[in-house]
């Protein structure tokens, strides 16, 4: 009997929203901005109109594209910006309060704000005495001057005014009459949003709702939160903020930011919607559906490897491994899911490794399209030589590729298409220039092709002549590309410590797999990867 598909486990939702003001979030994206300010992340000019249809496609209510007053790649931005069609996101442009000492009029900062052309603009100010004096090397009085000449100035020329409070909740510990000043000159200067920022990010949890609960029953105007995550609960303090009362949350796109990051929308939204039914979008909650994507599309501009231990959005988010758990999953997802992984585009994995049980083996046998009975021997045959091979070093459970072709290979579903039945590599140095060459022999059908080519290493030569021996026979195969390749120490008995092993991931342009080889000999590691590698992409081919 072939194992069921595991219950579903809807999302419980929390019902206490007693201390809720709002039944609505707006959340307020500041990726391209304050994300930009991380050590780590340059976004293009087309990078940032790019994420910006995509945020707008995701239902953002509010998209902060740059500070046109500090460079011109932001200015260039917000007219590029009128050209694309959005249909959900305000644009907003970010500055700051005037310059100490000058009119608004003659502030070039408030100015390009106006010029960007835009209807929403977000300026900061300083709440926290240490700043103002210490920083800005002002007086309090003229600080407080500062805040309402500046928001006044650009509500007189027709723009909204969303006001953050920097350093909010430090300034409110150190001199609670002062933060209160502030924010409350900004909306008495006419900021439709007063925004408390915890922008050192060392507020804990139960003083972040505290302050930010006092502030929300004092408040003329709607109430921001603005976390980072210094301390570890930009999260929790975002959600937090919302229970005490907050009705507009900024954040990022997987929590890029400057030091340990911000809030991290992609945690921040689904939370909200699918945990405690409070909406942050007009539309329907079948597009957190796109989060993952979304999540994926912002690593991908910026060319940063994805966090796999990233909740909600993350491959390892509802991933499973130990034999125990498993068999619980399959039963009923809830045993170990907090809420079913399609919700917000993802997918449960199911990993085999030295630690797997039977439950394992069959529900990535499905995964694969292998069918495998429940009770069936193979079961045990496969275990036992997923054990074997990983006492030798080989890691299987982040290697579907090589996994799929030991177990097709064990339930008689494997058919051999090709055989390398001879191979040399050979690296050198000629002139101070270094060359690598590659020769071998593959059979096909009782036909052989030797074949030599060179490469940028040895590695590359391999793959070079393999993929030139086989494109006689295979030409499918010139579709795939390597993507990745990894080279480790086996983590392997006593004896065999000198072994390498070798991860190549591959592409064919719509999926990725990966395969990996293990040996004394690196570059025989490597051919091992490589031919698997192809193997497995003809095999799969071949199953469909």
């Amino acid at each position: 009997m072939v194992e069921k598909e595991p219950k579903g486990c809807e999302s419980k939702v929390y019902s206490d929203h007693s201390i809720v003001k709002s039944n609505f979030v707006e959340i307020y994206d500041t990726t391209l901005r304050d994300g930009a300010q991380s050590k780590d992340v340059i976004f293009s000019l087309q990078d940032k109109l790019r994420i910006t249809a995509k945020l707008d496609e995701f239902g953002i209510a509010y998209v902060e594209g740059g500070w046109p007053g500090s460079n011109p790649k932001d200015k260039e931005y917000f007219r590029r910006v009128r050209e694309i069609p959005l249909k959900n996101a305000e644009i907003v442009a970010f500055g700051s309060t005037r310059r100490s000492g000058i009119k608004s009029s003659a502030d070039p900062n408030l100015n390009a704000l106006i010029d960007s052309g835009m209807r929403t603009a977000t300026i900061f100010g300083k709440s926290w005495e240490l700043h103002v004096e210490q920083v800005l090397k002002t007086t309090l009085e003229s600080n407080n001057e500062m805040v309402y000449d500046s928001v006044r100035y650009l509500k007189d020329h027709g723009m909204r005014v969303i006001f953050d409070a920097e350093h909010f909740y430090d300034g409110y510990k150190n001199c609670k009459d002062y933060a209160m000043r502030i924010i409350k000159t900004a909306a008495e200067a006419g900021a439709v949003r007063i925004v408390l920022c915890d922008t050192n990010g060392g507020t804990l949890p139960q003083e972040f709702v505290e302050i930010t609960k006092e502030i929300v029953s004092k408040a003329k105007v709607p109430v921001g939160i603005h976390c980072h995550n210094d301390s570890g609960t930009g999260v929790a303090n975002s959600i937090m903020g919302v229970l005490a009362g907050a009705e507009h949350v900024q954040g990022t796109i997987n929590g890029i930011g400057e030091r340990c990051g911000n809030a991290d929308l992609c945690q921040i939204i689904p939370a909200l919607e699918l945990k405690m039914g409070i909406p942050t979008s007009k539309l329907p909650k079948e597009r957190l559906k796109g989060l993952r994507s979304l999540s994926l599309y912002v690593y991908e501009m910026l060319q940063m490897r994805p966090n796999y231990y990233q909740p909600y959005v993350g491959e390892n988010a509802f991933a499973h491994k130990g034999g125990v758990h498993v068999d619980a999953i399959m039963k009923n997802c809830a045993a170990y899911e907090h809420i079913d992984p399609s919700k917000v585009g993802n997918l449960r994995l199911i990993s085999v490794s030295e630690l797997s049980g039977s439950a394992n083996i069959l529900a990535k046998a499905k995964e694969f399209g292998l069918r495998i009975e429940k009770g069936d021997p193979v079961v045990a045959k496969l275990l036992e030589r997923i054990k074997e091979m990983e006492y030798l070093g080989y890691q299987l459970e982040g290697a579907d590729g090589s996994l799929y072709l030991l177990m097709a290979k064990e339930l008689g579903k494997h058919r051999k298409l090709f055989e390398v039945s001879q191979w040399r590599t050979i690296s050198e140095s000629r002139d101070h220039s270094f060359a690598a060459e590659s020769s071998l022999k593959v059979k096909v059908d009782g036909k052989e092709k030797y074949v030599i080519s060179e490469g940028n290493g040895p590695v590359n030569a391999q793959d070079k002549a393999l993929r030139k021996a086989m494109a006689e026979f295979f030409p499918q195969i010139d579709k795939i590309q390597l993507v990745n390749y990894k080279v480790s120490i086996a983590e392997a008995a006593e004896g065999t410590a000198s072994s390498v092993r070798s991860f190549i991931e591959f592409s064919d342009g719509k999926s990725n797999w990966i395969t990996v080889g293990v040996s004394t000999n690196i570059l025989e590691a490597s051919k091992v990867a490589l031919i698997d590698g192809y193997d497995y992409y003809l095999q799969r081919k071949n199953q469909s």
